[in-house]
Parts: structure tokens; sequence; C-alpha cells
């Protein structure tokens, strides 16, 4: 797997704003917010996008889940955010390893993009 953007940021390679992190991943202030709150969240586990996932990530997926909720609850939007996972170019992914875009701040539209 060839580093990432992301990986760079796990390695500490580049400095992130970073909001949270354990064992099994990373949240980061996204350098180009679409909303007042925008935190991307990364497993250190390379998985390039969710399509690629296994059912050996189960229970790292999950746990992605949760923190994502969680986060949304410390930045004070328990009720009202959204979650966005891209995958692939065609979806408006840019950096091949999966993360989670947490937004919040801001009134949603739908159908989103």
């Amino acid at each position: 797997m060839s580093e990432t953007l992301f990986s760079k940021i796990i390695n500490r390679e580049i400095p992130a704003d970073i909001v949270y992190e354990d064992d099994l991943c990373l949240a980061f202030r996204d350098i180009e917010p679409q909303a007042p709150v925008h935190i991307l969240l990364i497993p250190k586990k390379s998985i390039v996008k969710i399509s690629e996932a296994t059912e050996t990530d189960q229970s790292l997926l999950g746990h992605l889940l949760l923190k994502a909720g969680d986060i949304a609850k410390e930045q004070g939007y328990a009720d009202t955010f959204r979650l966005v996972v891209n995958n692939g170019n065609g979806a408006g992914q840019t950096v091949f390893h999966l993360h989670i875009h947490i937004l919040a701040g801001r009134k949603f539209s739908w159908p989103a993009g």
C-alpha cells in the first residue's frame, strides 16, 4: 500500500488539528471545511475505500461509526450531524484511505450531492 496524506498524518509526518485519537482511529479537522464542523475520522489500518473492507474489518467499521457519533456529541451536535463516506473517484473520494466526514453546524439538504 502506498503512503497517503492520511497515513502521513497518522505517522505525524504532516501536522493536523487532531480532535480525537485511540489505538484504532484518528480524527482531525478538515483543512477545507464544508460546514462549521468538518472533521475527518480515519482508521489507522490502511483500507483504501469502503468497498475494499472485508469481514475482518467489521469491528473496526463499527468502532468508527460509534466514535463518529461521540465526536459529533463532543462538538455540540449530538442530534444533528451528517456522516459521509465517498467510495471511488466518481463519488468524490480524493484521498484513497477510508475516511468518514463528520459534518455539522449548518442545515443540510437532500438529496446530497
